[in-house]
């Protein structure tokens, strides 16, 4: 259990309850052969987590079910990698700093680059994606995304998304004809994308932090090369073209947003059930479906999330606002 950050002693103690339950915790640390104060430490520490409960004015002790237990330990590291991963891409002042003691004539090369080929430029895309921490801007104009472009992309926007990175993206209407790419657009919108939808699009631009804005020598071939800027005045007039067609296009909805409403009412009532129920027979017996059924939503609601277990799709439905 060491990587849920329980120590070896305090694993040792919950496995102790387990099989002893509604028993005192008094003479444990002769048990454990450990100084008692140690085992006090411990004791608290795990009813904090809520992995013992006391019982009896605190003589006695139950500890919580173990898919319990696992779910809220779960829960808990999740949010403490989370917030360490936020602070962690938004220490640019870092990078800006060691910057600044590679003096002016480091800076001198800065303002407009010309990127060759389609490679240098996806390269390009892939370093301003990992570093952007405040949000990304894109207008693409493309009619549909082949299933390299999609297995090429998602890594690099899901790890955006987890990491708090606004995605904002205007896309043709026409690309929602296309199934794959129609169904990659809703993954993203699931995981907190904003996408809208225009009829009629040329512009192509990327604009990341609203410090680097990549946009095409050739709107009509990506192929002949890219301009990335990074001079403020050039930057801003790109952001100020982009919020013009944002503003003219149309919101595209992912699943369960439709009519404002963020989720139907019986999935709502199944991921609350699923967040706060142990056992899925007990969530099956509250909803007044068969477990079967029941299981069937939870699988449903995860993959809506792109959630790898209950407790990280409990973290992304309060992070959706969906509870």
């Amino acid at each position: 259990m060491s990587v849920f950050g329980v120590s070896p002693l305090e694993e040792e103690i919950y496995r102790h309850f387990l099989r002893n339950p509604g028993t005192s915790p008094d003479d444990i640390h002769l048990l454990l052969h450990t100084e008692r104060e140690r085992v006090r430490c411990s004791l608290d520490r795990l009813r904090g987590l809520g992995l013992l409960h006391p019982m009896g004015d605190d003589k006695l002790i139950n500890p919580a079910d173990p898919e319990i237990a696992l779910a809220r330990l779960t829960d808990i590291r999740l949010r403490a990698l989370h917030q360490e991963l936020r602070q962690v891409t938004q220490s640019r002042h870092v990078v800006d700093g060691l910057r600044a003691e590679q003096g002016p004539r480091a800076q001198a090369g800065t303002g407009i680059e010309q990127l060759e080929g389609l490679e240098q430029i996806r390269d390009r895309i892939d370093d301003l994606a990992f570093f952007a921490r405040d949000e990304i801007l894109s207008v693409e104009p493309y009619t549909r995304l082949s299933p390299e472009n999609i297995a090429r992309s998602r890594p690099l926007d899901h790890r955006c998304l987890r990491r708090g990175v606004e995605i904002r993206s205007v896309v043709l209407r026409r690309a929602l004809d296309d199934t794959p790419t129609a169904d990659y657009l809703r993954e993203l919108v699931a995981h907190g994308a904003r996408i809208r939808v225009a009829c009629d699009i040329t512009e192509r631009m990327l604009v990341y932090d609203r410090r680097a804005a990549l946009v095409p020598l050739d709107p009509a071939n990506t192929a002949r090369g890219a301009l990335l800027a990074r001079k403020s005045g050039l930057v801003a007039n790109i952001v100020a073209l982009f919020e013009k067609i944002w503003q003219q296009a149309e919101e595209f909805t992912g699943p369960g947003e439709e009519a404002g409403e963020a989720l139907p009412d019986f999935e709502r009532r199944v991921l609350v059930s699923m967040c706060s129920v142990g056992k899925d027979e007990a969530g099956a017996r509250e909803l007044g479906v068969s477990v079967r059924t029941y299981r069937r939503y939870v699988a449903d609601l995860l993959q809506t999330l792109g959630a790898a277990s209950r407790a990280q799709a409990a973290l992304l439905a309060r992070e959706r606002g969906w509870i």
